[in-house]
């Protein structure tokens, strides 16, 4: 009786409670699967472009919301639609570092790395003529009846041979402080871009969501790319804001894999950098880690590979491919390695030495600059390529195109040491106690050089296309094969040429180039405008974190342009400094 009394006392009470209840789960979603209120709903993308086939192309797009349904309209006065298949992305998260809503500085929302959902849609627009334009849109509608959609664009299935195209070669973005600029003058400069080639590392860590879709400072993944970002540099006291390019909604992309879309070792570090860089071969971890667990515990491509849908390879899937685009034959590689830091001091893990305090905990050592896919001659992916390059799609391609992230011929930094299995030595005194871990790169055993170019050159490539280093320069050896390395998008780590030296260890066994192209090619100079040194003479690269660069292939002349921006000047013109022909 004493409990129905003070029931009955207190009605109001309750009745409040339980309608705050109700509010708080209607407006933001606290019960399992559901979604925001149909107001505050909207896309974390707008709609790109993939998988282009003769008559079909495929539109995905993402929500942080699953959608009761999810379509393509398209067609004329968009009658037509198609359902979209969604999955939910497995391993996206933020962390203490993530720069994503309120969080502008370490640790201020986020105490340690927490699963951000977010659901992928895929719709594959079929049935459609060679060369036709269509209209589409993207609708992701709520269980509560809101509905989320996109603008209004353009998609094409895979041009036919013969059709002029104009390709943006990029690669390195990574969020850096002149990316947004680099694409917003690249749209301006050439409107019609027909697709995206992008040689790797398009973000920092690859399962920070933010870095793919809001990051706070403006500069994302998708927005930069979808004329969305909104990234400010401010030089000399005068602030412009730049929104990237509208690019992917009616280009496709093929992207290569770079060291940035590895991740290391889930859940061993705190935080998603430490994890990013905690990668260690798989044939370490066959020995540390149950099989069933050697991806989660060596590295891995997930996030990547969730994100998009490229061409497969049957050996390879997404991670190595070729698909033809028009007149292009277009060869992608898995060529890349773990990034390690060049110091030698005893508290550094890196490219030539572990550290001294993990000498007797091999669980933690790095292992080098290890590489992540073998491409050596007898390889899995070796044997593909030498497969594809006999094909006869290879072959009657008007331009053969071979794509990788890291680089063959360069001035940059990250060419050193050679592209090859690590070395190591363990050094032990006279009781056995281990007092050095050093690694060794023979040059000679460069995969790159030793092995792939020469399948290249006798197989009549014409361009490869890298990055990695952020700079530009290129080169041509004597087989008549261009290398270009068009990376000073977002910013660069520097040309070492003259008196300016790569940090190379010394009284090692084997010779480190501290300046010029370590395979021994001469830069080009540009052929158009160069920059000039401040010596006085033209330069030979771009390496510059105030200026930055963008290359069109354009099919139908056959050539390749190269075109610089000066970021200090926001009102001046988009130079053309370079420009080589394809034969």
């Amino acid at each position: 009786m004493m409990f129905i009394k003070r029931f009955r006392n207190r009605p109001v009470s309750l009745i409040t409670i339980f309608i705050c209840v109700l509010c708080v789960t209607l407006v933001y979603g606290c019960l399992p699967n559901s979604e925001p209120a149909a107001k505050t709903s909207s896309l974390l993308t707008e709609p790109f472009l993939q998988l282009p086939r003769k008559n079909s192309v495929r539109v995905v797009w993402f929500t942080e919301f699953p959608g009761n349904q999810n379509t393509v309209a398209y067609g004329k006065n968009l009658n037509q639609t198609v359902a979209a298949k969604t999955i939910k992305l497995s391993h996206t998260r933020e962390d203490q570092k993530s720069r994503v809503g309120e969080q502008t500085e370490d640790k201020q929302v986020y105490q340690k790395p927490v699963q951000r959902d977010i659901w992928r849609h895929e719709a594959e627009v079929t049935d459609l003529e060679p060369g036709e334009e269509v209209d589409y849109q993207v609708i992701s509608k709520l269980k509560n009846g809101g509905e989320a959609k996109s603008q209004v664009y353009n998609l094409s299935p895979a041009p036919q041979a013969g059709k002029p195209l104009k390709i943006l070669l990029t690669s390195d973005h990574q969020l850096k402080p002149m990316t947004a600029a680099n694409l917003q003058k690249a749209k301006e400069t050439v409107d019609d871009i027909d697709a995206v080639f992008m040689a790797g590392d398009l973000i920092n860590i690859p399962d920070r969501a933010s870095e793919w879709f809001d990051d706070n400072r403006g500069g994302a993944f998708f927005p930069a790319l979808q004329g969305r970002a909104n990234y400010e540099i401010d030089k000399n006291g005068v602030k412009t804001t730049y929104t990237g390019g509208e690019i992917l909604q009616e280009a496709p992309i093929f992207t290569a894999l770079g060291n940035h879309e590895v991740m290391g070792r889930r859940g061993k570090s705190n935080n998603l950098n430490g994890e990013y860089g905690d990668a260690i071969p798989r044939a370490v971890a066959k020995n540390l880690y149950d099989e069933s667990s050697i991806r989660a515990n060596s590295f891995n491509t997930g996030t990547y590979e969730e994100i998009f849908s490229l061409p497969e390879s049957k050996s390879g899937g997404e991670k190595y491919y070729a698909t033809t685009f028009g007149d292009v034959r277009l060869v992608v590689l898995y060529a890349t390695n773990i990034w390690r830091v060049p110091s030698l001091e005893p508290n550094a893990k890196g490219k030539y030495r572990e550290k001294e305090a993990d000498f007797d905990k091999p669980e933690e050592w790095g292992y080098g600059q290890h590489i992540f896919e073998p491409i050596d001659k007898g390889s899995v992916q070796y044997k593909w390529l030498v497969e594809e390059l006999n094909s006869a799609e290879f072959k009657e391609a008007k331009y053969k195109v071979v794509m990788l992230h890291h680089p063959v011929h360069s001035l940059g930094d990250n060419i050193v040491p050679a592209y090859t299995n690590p070395v190591q030595t363990i050094e032990k005194d006279d009781s056995g106690k281990i007092i050095n871990i050093r690694y060794e790169y023979p040059l000679e055993e460069d995969y790159l050089i030793r092995d792939i170019v020469p399948l290249l050159e006798e197989n009549n490539v014409q361009l490869v296309f890298y990055g990695h280093s952020h700079l530009w320069n290129r080169f041509q050896n004597e087989s008549g094969v261009h290398f270009l390395e068009s990376s000073n998008v977002g910013n660069s780590y520097g040309a070492y040429l003259g008196e300016k030296k790569r940090n190379v260890p010394k009284g090692y066994q084997e010779q480190y180039i501290e300046v010029g192209d370590p395979n021994g090619l001469e830069p080009i100079m540009p052929s158009i405008k160069p920059l000039i040194g401040e010596d006085g003479k033209p330069l030979p690269y771009i390496a510059s974190k105030e200026i930055t660069a963008f290359s069109i292939l354009d099919t139908g002349k056959g050539t390749v342009s190269s075109y610089y921006f000066d970021t200090t000047k926001a009102d001046s013109k988009v130079v053309k400094f370079d420009e080589f022909k394809l034969e």
